[in-house]
């Protein structure tokens, strides 16, 4: 005679074994679709080479679209973005104009405040111009203007920037964005606080100057400092301390999600997605980067990011036509060596040992 305890026991086990082999199932599929993509081991043993070439340090993110098969190399690590964090900006400008809340051709007045270092166009604009978004948008994504930039960010709210931003990552995948002066105000506060009351203008004079000594002592000068002043004795000092923050950051891993968002169109609808893709393609700011190593078949819609000691490649690469297109997401980034021309070389080499690996030959 069975007891009724062991009899409970044995019909809850019947019971359960069903879902048992269905979790043991689930289970196995988890760990199948987390193996490793046929093309991982070479771009591994490829990136390792550069690696131990390099002074600095290098990140990478490569995803298949489609199968969803991945690699990283440190890019579960929090990154310093730089320009990258244009992507957002522009997402939600063209989200507001899908939405009808304002159109390409609606103009931003420039003013005096809206002027910042670097490259593009719109700084040779006298204030009061009326630039349309169109081109705004066209200057911030394919020549990384940072006027342009910051023009839209005051246009769009830099809360609504951001709330973008988290729609696109993980939770935790990227750190608050500023705006474009703001970046170069943390940055300098490290060598004195006075550094925040600096304008965009004041910063394109500071970047006249050649060199840390040239700039840290004009900096003394506009704030009128003593030596014993500043906090620290270098602008690469100050640069390294900014870089600890999680401002303008994120993992390499959470900015793929949002690019591969972006290419599935589930960031945007069919309009905005295709206006976003295609200025993105028109991109000349990296002609030395993952472009130069992926080679001229390969088309390439991306953004690029550049600051001190620290170089950015983004986008959504792609091999093929219609059906037989193999379309694969590329984050790259190094920090750490000075000379910009050799960071922008390593890049291109990801780019190439992206492409030698075989990345596009098993991509589907």
């Amino acid at each position: 005679m069975i007891s009724p305890w062991i009899a409970r026991t044995l019909l809850l086990l019947v019971m359960l074994l069903p879902s048992m082999a269905m979790a043991q199932t689930s289970w196995a599929a988890q760990v199948e679709a987390r193996q490793d993509p046929p093309w991982a081991e070479r771009l591994k043993a490829r990136l390792a080479l550069l690696d131990a070439g390099f002074k600095g340090e290098i990140g990478v993110h490569v995803r298949e679209l489609g199968s969803g098969a991945r690699f990283g190399w440190r890019d579960d690590e929090y990154w310093y973005l730089a320009s990258l964090v244009k992507v957002p900006v522009a997402i939600e400008l063209l989200s507001r104009i899908e939405a009808g809340e304002m159109s390409l051709q609606d103009r931003l007045t420039l003013a005096r405040s809206d002027y910042v270092d670097g490259a593009g166009t719109t700084n040779w604009a006298a204030p009061g111009s009326g630039l349309p978004l169109s081109q705004l948008l066209e200057s911030m994504l394919t020549m990384s203007d940072n006027t342009a930039s910051d023009m839209l960010i005051r246009h769009l709210g830099l809360e609504s920037v951001n709330r973008r931003a988290r729609q696109l990552a993980p939770a935790g995948g990227l750190g608050p964005i500023t705006s474009l002066v703001d970046v170069r105000r943390h940055a300098y506060a490290n060598l004195h606080p006075d550094a925040f009351s600096l304008s965009g203008l004041d910063f394109i004079e500071l970047r006249k100057r050649r060199g840390d000594g040239e700039r840290v002592a004009w900096l003394r000068e506009r704030l009128e400092l003593e030596p014993q002043d500043l906090l620290l004795p270098s602008v690469d000092d100050a640069f390294h301390l900014y870089y600890a923050t999680d401002l303008n950051s994120g993992r390499l891993d959470a900015f793929a999600d949002g690019l591969e968002m972006l290419a599935e169109g589930q960031a945007l609808g069919a309009w905005g997605t295709g206006e976003m893709l295609a200025v993105m393609a028109r991109t000349s700011s990296g002609e030395r980067r993952l472009r130069a190593g992926l080679g001229r078949d390969i088309r390439l819609a991306h953004k690029t990011g550049t600051q001190h000691r620290q170089v950015c490649d983004a986008g959504i690469a792609t091999q093929g036509q219609g059906d037989d297109a193999r379309r694969v997401v590329i984050v790259a980034c190094v920090r750490g060596e000075l000379d910009l021309a050799r960071n922008e070389q390593i890049v291109a080499a990801i780019g190439r040992a992206v492409r030698e690996a075989g990345v596009f030959e098993d991509a589907r």
